[in-house]
């Protein structure tokens, strides 16, 4: 395929490929867990010795993921917590971390725990607020530096030019999770960054069904070798029929992220002129104080994740919650379907409003979404 496809052209044909052996035009699955040699034990095929990192499929899928976020290499693992795991172990004991703060529960917790085994330091930073990014990176010579974009749940959103600026000035590796941006709104490889980090469980695969995560780097270097060669020792990595679901997932991720957006941003727009909601978090609105740097850095749309307050206490959010029909009640996001969750019953310990619901938009028609939150607000 020519290397200077759009991103829809190159989602849709699977970066090109098809089953030359058959002549279909969908890439088969390789299920062998190793591979055969010769009467003189020779490789039949020599990328191929056992199925721990060594698959066609997985390969392929690799291969699309580095062409959709412009990257020079990606590497799939079983979850994005894997993905995100296996770029902190590089980190070495007694090292620093600069981590935005108000992220995905999951991560934080996890890295609090891990860097807590391995005498890490962690300095959790609002890095929305460039300044304060460029002070704890004068103060503390991290190793690493980690922000999500838009952030998950608060929608906050990081300058990645600039985060790029004070990690490299301190010699710091910047990663960017961008799960809730995909390789289709965001590029943070182009910017600067070294290496961005997806979920691929949510909406590159977008149909709730495959866990998955993805690292791409922006340049083959020594950490980046460091990266492959722990997650080959340790086993970390997905199966080729997950491998698979996500190259037909992603066939139509432009399409998808098209019509989530545009979902998205008539949801917000009715949710931030309803009496019964008090706040509205979507970058995509101007009142948001990340929009402009969202206008500069996202393309296409501003994604399909947001989140609102509702009026009253914790009893009338989760009574909007339990009264949506077409929202269904569970924890994820970037399915075609929509989902809603209150974030307190999940994490009640984190400083989230009780009155927080996140909403993951899908590909249903708008109207009938913003008629099922108008019902459920009465």
């Amino acid at each position: 395929m020519p290397k200077d496809v759009k991103p829809a052209t190159l989602a849709a044909q699977a970066g090109g490929a098809i089953d030359t052996q058959s002549g279909g035009v969908v890439p088969p699955i390789q299920p062998a867990t190793t591979y055969a040699r010769d009467r003189d034990y020779q490789l039949l095929n020599a990328d191929n010795v056992y199925a721990r990192d060594h698959n066609d499929t997985t390969r392929l899928a690799e291969s699309v993921l580095a062409g959709l976020e412009q990257g020079a290499a990606a590497l799939l693992f079983p979850t994005g917590m894997a993905a995100i795991a296996a770029v902190f172990r590089t980190i070495p004991t007694g090292g620093c971390a600069i981590v935005q703060s108000g992220i995905y529960w999951g991560t934080t917790k996890w890295i609090r725990d891990f860097a807590a085994r391995r005498a890490i330091t962690v300095i959790e930073v609002d890095t929305s607020n460039a300044e304060a990014l460029e002070l704890a990176c004068r103060d503390h010579p991290a190793n690493l530096v980690f922000v999500e974009i838009p952030s998950n749940p608060w929608l906050k959103v990081t300058d990645i030019a600039a985060a790029v600026r004070c990690s490299h000035d301190i010699g710091a590796t910047l990663v960017v999770d961008s799960t809730a941006a995909t390789p289709l709104l965001s590029q943070p490889l182009a910017l600067g960054a070294d290496i961005v980090m997806h979920s691929t469980t949510k909406a590159i695969n977008g149909h709730s069904d495959v866990l998955g995560g993805v690292l791409v780097t922006r340049a083959e270097n020594a950490l980046w070798q460091e990266i492959a060669t722990d997650r080959h020792d340790a086993g970390a990595t997905i199966g080729p029929f997950e491998s698979w679901l996500l190259l037909r997932g992603m066939r139509t991720l432009p399409l998808r992220v098209e019509r989530m957006c545009e979902n998205a941003m008539k949801v917000a727009r009715f949710l931030q002129g309803h009496p019964k909601v008090t706040d509205v978090y979507y970058p995509g609105l101007e009142s948001h104080p990340g929009h402009d740097i969202a206008k500069q850095q996202m393309a296409g749309g501003y994604g399909f994740l947001l989140s609102f307050l509702v009026a009253g206490d914790q009893q009338d959010a989760l009574r909007v919650a339990g009264a949506l029909n077409l929202f269904h009640r569970a924890t994820s996001i970037g399915g075609v379907e929509s989902l809603v969750e209150h974030r307190y019953t999940i994490e009640p310990h984190t400083g989230i409003p009780e009155t927080l619901l996140r909403i993951s938009i899908g590909i249903e028609d708008a109207d009938d979404l913003i008629a099922d939150l108008a019902q459920a607000l009465g």
